[in-house]
Protein backbone atom coordinates (compact mmCIF):
# COMPACT_ATOMS: atom_id res chain seq x y z
CA UNK A 1 0.00 0.00 0.00
CA UNK A 2 1.54 3.31 -1.11
CA UNK A 3 1.36 6.66 0.49
CA UNK A 4 -1.18 9.19 -0.69
CA UNK A 5 -0.31 12.89 -0.87
CA UNK A 6 -2.86 14.88 1.12
CA UNK A 7 -1.65 18.37 0.23
CA UNK A 8 1.38 20.14 -1.15
CA UNK A 9 3.10 23.44 -0.53
CA UNK A 10 4.71 25.70 -3.12
CA UNK A 11 6.95 28.77 -3.00
CA UNK A 12 3.79 30.90 -2.99
CA UNK A 13 3.02 29.63 0.52
CA UNK A 14 6.29 31.03 1.89
CA UNK A 15 8.02 34.40 2.17
CA UNK A 16 11.75 33.95 1.60
CA UNK A 17 14.06 36.74 2.75
CA UNK A 18 17.82 36.97 2.36
CA UNK A 19 20.14 39.13 4.42
CA UNK A 20 23.79 39.67 5.26
CA UNK A 21 24.83 37.15 7.89
CA UNK A 22 27.36 39.29 9.72
CA UNK A 23 29.38 38.00 12.61
CA UNK A 24 32.71 36.16 12.37
CA UNK A 25 33.73 35.01 8.92
CA UNK A 26 35.30 38.07 7.42
CA UNK A 27 34.33 40.22 4.50
CA UNK A 28 32.57 37.45 2.59
CA UNK A 29 29.71 37.29 5.14
CA UNK A 30 29.50 41.05 5.36
CA UNK A 31 29.17 41.53 1.58
CA UNK A 32 26.88 38.70 0.45
CA UNK A 33 23.25 37.98 1.29
CA UNK A 34 23.88 34.44 2.50
CA UNK A 35 21.54 34.46 5.52
CA UNK A 36 18.02 33.15 4.83
CA UNK A 37 14.73 33.55 6.69
CA UNK A 38 11.66 31.60 5.53
CA UNK A 39 8.19 32.45 6.82
CA UNK A 40 5.13 30.23 6.27
CA UNK A 41 2.16 32.58 5.91
CA UNK A 42 -0.67 30.34 7.16
CA UNK A 43 0.99 28.90 10.25
CA UNK A 44 3.18 31.86 11.14
CA UNK A 45 6.18 29.53 11.52
CA UNK A 46 9.64 30.91 10.78
CA UNK A 47 12.92 29.18 9.99
CA UNK A 48 16.22 31.05 9.84
CA UNK A 49 19.79 30.10 9.07
CA UNK A 50 23.04 31.99 8.78
CA UNK A 51 25.35 29.09 9.63
CA UNK A 52 26.53 28.09 6.14
CA UNK A 53 28.70 30.03 3.73
CA UNK A 54 26.26 29.80 0.83
CA UNK A 55 22.69 30.95 0.48
CA UNK A 56 21.75 27.51 -0.88
CA UNK A 57 22.97 25.74 2.29
CA UNK A 58 21.17 28.26 4.47
CA UNK A 59 17.89 27.92 2.53
CA UNK A 60 17.92 24.18 3.09
CA UNK A 61 18.70 24.57 6.80
CA UNK A 62 16.08 27.34 7.27
CA UNK A 63 13.38 25.23 5.62
CA UNK A 64 14.35 22.27 7.79
CA UNK A 65 14.06 24.42 10.92
CA UNK A 66 10.69 25.80 9.81
CA UNK A 67 9.29 22.32 9.14
CA UNK A 68 10.44 21.11 12.56
CA UNK A 69 9.03 24.11 14.43
CA UNK A 70 6.09 23.49 16.81
CA UNK A 71 3.93 26.10 15.04
CA UNK A 72 4.29 24.38 11.68
CA UNK A 73 3.73 20.92 13.20
CA UNK A 74 0.49 22.14 14.78
CA UNK A 75 -0.68 23.70 11.50
CA UNK A 76 0.23 20.55 9.53
CA UNK A 77 -1.62 18.24 11.94
CA UNK A 78 -4.69 20.49 11.87
CA UNK A 79 -4.61 20.57 8.06
CA UNK A 80 -4.32 16.76 7.82
CA UNK A 81 -7.22 16.34 10.27
CA UNK A 82 -9.40 18.71 8.23
CA UNK A 83 -8.62 16.92 4.97
CA UNK A 84 -9.23 13.44 6.39
CA UNK A 85 -12.50 14.42 8.07
CA UNK A 86 -13.51 16.87 5.35
CA UNK A 87 -14.52 19.32 8.05
CA UNK A 88 -12.73 22.22 9.62
CA UNK A 89 -12.29 22.33 13.38
CA UNK A 90 -14.73 25.27 13.41
CA UNK A 91 -17.39 23.08 11.76
CA UNK A 92 -16.86 20.38 14.39
CA UNK A 93 -17.12 22.90 17.23
CA UNK A 94 -20.35 24.28 15.73
CA UNK A 95 -21.80 20.74 15.60
CA UNK A 96 -20.82 20.07 19.21
CA UNK A 97 -22.36 23.36 20.35
CA UNK A 98 -25.79 22.26 19.09
CA UNK A 99 -28.56 22.67 21.70
CA UNK A 100 -29.08 18.91 22.04
CA UNK A 101 -25.45 18.53 23.20
CA UNK A 102 -25.57 21.29 25.81
CA UNK A 103 -26.90 20.68 29.30
CA UNK A 104 -27.55 23.70 31.48
CA UNK A 105 -28.05 23.27 35.21
CA UNK A 106 -28.66 25.67 38.06
CA UNK A 107 -28.83 25.43 41.82
CA UNK A 108 -32.22 25.53 43.48
CA UNK A 109 -33.03 27.13 46.83
CA UNK A 110 -31.82 24.05 48.70
CA UNK A 111 -28.44 23.99 46.88
CA UNK A 112 -29.23 21.01 44.64
CA UNK A 113 -28.43 21.00 40.94
CA UNK A 114 -31.46 20.93 38.62
CA UNK A 115 -31.88 21.20 34.87
CA UNK A 116 -32.53 24.71 33.66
Amino acid sequence: MGREKLFSLTKKDFVIQTFKSGGPGGQHQNKTDSGVRIHHKESGAVGESRDGKSQHQNKRKALERLINSPKFELWKNKRVFEIQNQKTTDDIVDELMDEKNIKIEKRDDKGRWTNY
